[in-house]
């Protein structure tokens, strides 16, 4: 019994904040764990074009690293193949600086492209905070306040959709202002809807979608963001969420690497993603800690 009480209480702990009457009674006792914005407007730390720029940035040196798996697209696409191969020079010129391996390409791990992309490098691990399951860490690294450091996976739905069989137990949806929600479960139904929604949307050898987040082996190392816990009053937020519609010109070729999808496939609206913005330094050894909740005044 003793063992069973202690299980409810652990999940009670992860779903107790998207629980409408538990919130109602108990978000004037957070104050401290709230994120306040005067207005909707005023919610994005960096701008919509600085999380475009980062995106790209770190897709396109993904993309590069796994080049010889490209063929099938590059194949479809014959005039971005050449800044695609300039690229590739440009990385391998800077390899063989870096190591005696003259190997033709070397390919590093999505973890090292991060961190040498961007300059830090992130996983999951055992939280820091009592019973709180997985965390977020930076591995790796430097990250300088203002800076794109994770992303929030999964399935999107519009407020009409059905998300109720999915949403029962499960502590990783995510509600952006306007109401649409982000599933970012990895296991049980949540997994096998996002699986299903990525295979039907796949044109070709054109995946639209990244389904690696659902394994232990990423391909995108930013798609963590869902086990980024909530700040308290020992552990001071040092991320918070941002909206982000993906633009119709985004590269089909690096779409690969998004960890979203949408639920509904005859959607004309962009791709919503979250992404997780720094709040100030994080150094290496630090924990992402996030406000679950944020307050438009």
């Amino acid at each position: 019994p003793t063992a069973m009480l202690r299980a409810l209480r652990r999940r009670w702990d992860g779903y107790k904040y998207r629980f409408v009457p538990w919130l109602a009674l108990n978000l004037r006792r957070k104050r401290r764990t709230l994120r306040y914005v005067s207005e909707s407007s005023q919610d994005k730390i960096i701008s919509d074009e600085d999380v475009f720029e980062t995106l790209l940035k770190i897709f396109k040196a993904l993309f590069v690293n796994d080049f010889s798996r490209q063929a099938h697209i590059l194949a479809l696409l014959p005039e971005i193949r050449c800044k695609y191969m300039e690229l590739l020079t440009v990385e391998q010129k800077r390899s063989k600086v870096n190591s005696c391996n003259h190997q033709s390409q070397h390919v590093f791990s999505p973890e090292e492209v991060l961190f040498n992309t961007l300059g830090f490098s992130i996983t999951r691990d055992r939280s820091s905070l009592l019973s709180a399951g997985t965390g977020v860490f930076v591995t790796k690294g430097f990250v300088p306040k203002g800076t794109l450091v994770s992303m929030y996976p999964g399935t999107v739905y519009r407020k009409h959709e059905p998300i109720f069989f999915q949403s029962l137990g499960n502590p990783f949806i995510f509600r952006c202002i306007d109401g649409i929600l982000i599933d970012g479960n990895d296991k049980g139904l949540s997994r096998s809807v996002f699986r299903s929604c990525s295979r039907r949307d796949q044109l070709g050898p054109f995946q639209m979608s990244d389904e690696s987040w659902l394994t232990s082996a990423l391909q995108n190392p930013l798609a963590v963001g869902q086990y980024v816990n909530n700040c308290s009053y020992e552990k001071a937020a040092n991320v918070c969420y941002q909206e982000f519609d993906v633009p119709g010109y985004f590269p089909v070729e690096l779409k690969q690497y998004l960890p979203n999808i949408v639920y509904s496939h005859d959607t004309e609206s962009h791709l919503r993603c979250v992404v997780l913005v720094t709040l100030r330094d994080i150094k290496q050894g630090e924990e992402l800690f996030s406000n679950y909740y944020t307050v438009v005044n």
